[in-house]
């Protein structure tokens, strides 16, 4: 027997979210079974523990789209017993159960070796969110952006993925402009790296001009809505913005002018299902850039049985930073 935060549904959405105690032949049919030591809370974990969201495709659901453990037994040659690895996104939490249990079974192809020089409640600490904010600034890096063409934004700066992304880009010498509605966070923000703090209700508003005074030369935005219209319209001339979030919402009021007239390149960041040789990419770049003493400051650790208080809180903006999960406790 184990332990899982199981989630049960009615009309579509989560109504219950409950520890539950479950055989191991309830697990899912994969050829992987890893022990789990940790897991971690995105916004999209939390999203489908509280039920604000119809994330959950399958039910029930073992939610969690991010975990990090050992394999204690595989049927496939790719992978032995004792290996440590993680995983990150490939529909868990949505279509497959996740990590926010105590065992998992898994597809062999969703595993990758744990990165040197992390250890399994690092790599979870990390997790999607980091992992997310990795592959932002390797698009911003692939788009041909250095420090000299001017300052990135970060929005929803004091978040997983804004937390991590102000470390990677400070890190590799650019100037950062973190956004942020809580003036209480200015100086976490600061200690993260960032040079900067702008008023979310500057870029958060509607009627915002379609192309507005240049401001920065590249973007890392985690909200979408009326928040990634503006950030666009001040991005300068060649620049470039990457998005991968919708906090705001899904919706882009916007106008052409930023990518017809400045010549702006919007990169979409789909996380979930990217190939394993990208995922390598962006974990090798946390491992040069995100100290270890920088990733403990920005991490709050819970049990699992504190999962979905802790959900509820990262929802109302009482959490910043990386929340990991130590599903043992």
């Amino acid at each position: 027997m184990f332990k899982a935060l199981m989630l049960t549904q009615g009309a579509n959405r989560t109504t219950d979210a409950r520890l539950t105690d479950l055989a191991e032949a309830a697990l899912p049919a994969h050829p992987v079974t890893v022990q789990v030591e940790y897991s971690s809370l995105n916004f999209k974990d939390a999203l489908a523990i509280t039920g604000r969201s119809p994330i959950v495709k399958q039910w029930p659901m073992v939610p969690g789209i991010d975990l990090a453990g050992t394999v204690t037994r595989s049927d496939d040659p790719a992978w032995r017993a004792g290996d440590k690895v993680v995983v990150n996104g490939w529909g868990m939490g949505e279509t497959d159960w996740g990590g926010l249990a105590q065992q998992a079974r898994l597809k062999p192809e969703w595993l990758l070796k744990l990165p040197a020089p992390f250890t399994t409640r690092q790599a979870a600490a990390i997790g999607t969110a980091g992992y997310t904010a990795a592959l932002c600034v390797l698009a911003l890096q692939k788009h041909g952006l250095t420090p000299a063409d001017g300052p990135v934004l970060v929005t929803g700066a004091s978040g997983g993925v804004g937390s991590v992304a102000i470390v990677l880009l400070a890190g590799l010498g650019f100037e950062v402009l973190a956004a942020t509605g809580r003036p209480q966070e200015e100086a976490y923000l600061r200690s993260l790296g960032a040079a900067g703090i702008v008023e979310r209700s500057s870029l958060s508003q509607p009627g915002g001009k379609p192309l507005a005074a240049e401001r920065w030369a590249g973007v890392v935005d985690t909200v979408g809505s009326h928040t990634l219209a503006n950030a666009c319209a001040a991005t300068k001339w060649d620049g470039a913005v990457a998005a991968c979030g919708l906090a705001q919402g899904a919706d882009f009021p916007a106008t052409v002018m930023p990518f017809i007239l400045r010549g702006v390149t919007l990169y979409g960041i789909n996380c979930v299902f990217e190939a394993n040789a990208k995922r390598e990419q962006a974990w090798a770049l946390l491992a040069r850039h995100m100290p270890a003493a920088t990733l403990e400051a920005v991490t709050h650790e819970v049990g699992l049985s504190q999962a979905v208080a802790a959900s509820n809180d990262l929802l109302d903006g009482k959490l910043h930073g990386r929340t990991v999960v130590n599903v043992n406790s």
